[in-house]
């Protein structure tokens, strides 16, 4: 479980410098999360297989899933959006890496209150599939914030970082 929490530990790292970088709104998040998803999915069946989950964990994993669900919306507010060349860009803030350090620490914490440690440990298990649905609605929400504004017309006028 401890490899878990550190390699959650490192894509949570990867996200958040990710997005403090400006980049293109496009599909490339949506990759990534569905990337991650992936190999969330395996390990969450991996340690529900192994610990016939009862109740209890799919109520702990479902609630999990939801308040990322919340996390991810919320973070999509604090992203600002611009256009660059009639291409939509974005850029997180600090607010958005704090957003995203709470929503970990979420996560881990419905957990421990939820299924506590009886049920082997589904918060562990599940980071890696938290943090991709979290990124997935997040991009989704920036995504169709770009749509809605009108090219040449951003709320937060943010100029681009060079490409490199």
């Amino acid at each position: 479980m401890v490899a878990q929490i550190v390699i959650g530990v490192a894509v949570l790292a990867l996200l958040i410098y990710r997005q403090l970088r400006s980049r293109p709104v496009n599909a490339s998040g949506l990759r990534l999360a569905a990337i991650i998803g992936v190999i969330g999915l395996v390990e969450a069946y991996q340690f529900l297989q192994q610990h016939h989950a009862g109740t209890v964990t799919y109520a702990a994993l479902l609630g999990s899933l939801a308040l990322a669900a919340v996390f991810g919306v919320l973070r999509a507010t604090t992203v600002r959006i611009w256009f660059t060349g009639g291409q939509p860009w974005s850029r997180g803030s600090w607010v958005t890496a704090s957003l995203w350090i709470a929503a970990l620490a979420a996560h881990l914490g419905y957990d421990a209150l939820v299924a506590g440690h009886r049920t082997g440990n589904v918060g562990d298990a599940t980071i890696l599939l938290y943090l991709a649905v979290s990124l997935g609605v997040q991009r989704l929400v920036v995504q169709q914030r770009a749509q809605r504004l009108p090219a040449g017309q951003a709320r937060d006028s943010v100029p681009a970082a060079p490409r490199g």
